[in-house]
This record gives C-alpha cells, structure tokens and sequence, in this order.
C-alpha cells in the first residue's frame, strides 16, 4: 500500500471540505437566526457546531456507503476506480468554479421560516356619536352629544413559552438545513481513498469534521 497517495488525498479533501463550507448557505443562516432571536456568541458557535456536526455525520454515512460500495466491487473493478475517483472529483471541481463564474454570488435575501411572522402595534380607531335626549320634570330638555374615541393599541408580544418554541424551531430548522445538504464534493474524495480501506475512511472523516467546523466559524 503507498501511504505517499494518502497524503495529497487528504490535502485535497481538506481543501474541498473547507472551501465547501465557507460559502454562505453555510453560515449566514447562523448570523440571521442569531441576530433575529438574540442569541449571544456562545450560543450561535455552539448552534453552528452542533450543525456542522450532523453535516459531517450525513457525508460520512454517504462515504461509507461510497467505501463499501468500492471494497466490495474492488475485485472486478481492479485500478478504475482511483481512475474514476479522479475524474469525478475534476468534474466537481469544474462545475463548482463554473457555478461561480455564472454569477451566482449575487445578492440574496434570506427569509427564515420560524420568522415568517410580524411584530407591529395595531391601533383601533373607534368614532361614537350618541345623542341622548332627557325630560325632565322642570319642562327642559337637555340633549347631549358625546363623542368617544378608544385608542386600542394592540402589541404581538410573544410569552416566554413562545420564545422558547421559536428558538426550538430555529435550532431544528438550522440542523435539518444542513444535515440533510452533504458535502458532495467529498464523496469523490472517500472514492479516492477506497484503496486504504476502513483506515482511509476514518483518516477522511477526520479531516472532513475538522475542515467543515474550520470553514463555517472561522
């Protein structure tokens, strides 16, 4: 086995892995969330963590199948698969420097789901005019005309227990926004490394965790 491969594999997998979660859809979610429900630093860095992580468990369980997959056809398969692995992972590269020379790092406006709502003050407006006439005894009529203006201001404030529910929805929508869109980019990479077996997936692995966490709070 020649261990001098693994080392520009796992460089190249470092920088696939890093460079994939430095782009925005993989943070700026984070800062919005944080700025929209108030949180402080620790909390959003342990959010983006705990997030990065099921990112990273996802793509890993997608390389094991990956791994497996090339152990178990490695007989018949024989010398194509580094081969394939290589041009698999030049077409990820090309697609992903194409996809950004289309333009597409332009402006986008994030909207969250758990924020769809609205926070504003509602003010009724009630106009009354009534006349009420009275006889009295004396022989005088009185009429009166009263005008009663109610200013009702209305304010959306959330209770405790709704914070708590919006924060919950945050959390988990967050965790499935980037648990459930793996790095892909990676796979080419475990397909890479098929030849170190079991060893060479968790070396990967490793890597990709360290990479992916880098890459979104650096």
């Amino acid at each position: 086995m020649n261990l001098s491969m693994l080392v520009p594999i796992a460089a190249t997998g470092f920088l696939v892995a890093f460079l994939h979660a430095a782009i925005p859809t993989h943070w700026l979610p984070f800062v919005l969330a944080s700025r929209g429900q108030g949180w402080g630093r620790g909390k959003t860095l342990a959010v983006t963590a705990l997030a990065g992580l099921g990112h990273v468990v996802f793509t890993a369980f997608l390389g094991a199948l990956v791994v497996w997959f090339g152990i178990e056809t490695s007989p018949w398969t024989g010398g194509i698969l580094p081969l394939l692995a290589g041009g698999v992972l030049f077409l990820f590269g090309g697609y992903y420097i194409a996809r950004q020379l289309r333009g597409q790092g332009g402006h986008h406006h994030w909207q969250l789901p758990w924020r769809r709502g609205h926070d504003h003050a509602h003010e009724h407006r009630h106009d009354h005019s009534h006349d009420h006439s009275h006889d009295h005894d004396h022989g005088h009529a009185h009429g009166h005309d009263h005008g009663h203006v109610h200013l009702q201001p209305h304010a959306h404030a959330a209770p405790v227990a709704a914070t708590r529910r919006s924060d919950t929805a945050a959390i988990l929508s967050l965790l499935a926004l980037l648990t459930f869109s793996p790095c892909e980019g990676f796979l080419p990479v475990y397909l890479s490394g098929i030849t170190y077996g079991w060893a060479g997936f968790v070396l990967l692995s490793t890597i990709l965790g360290a990479a992916t966490v880098a890459g979104m709070m650096l």
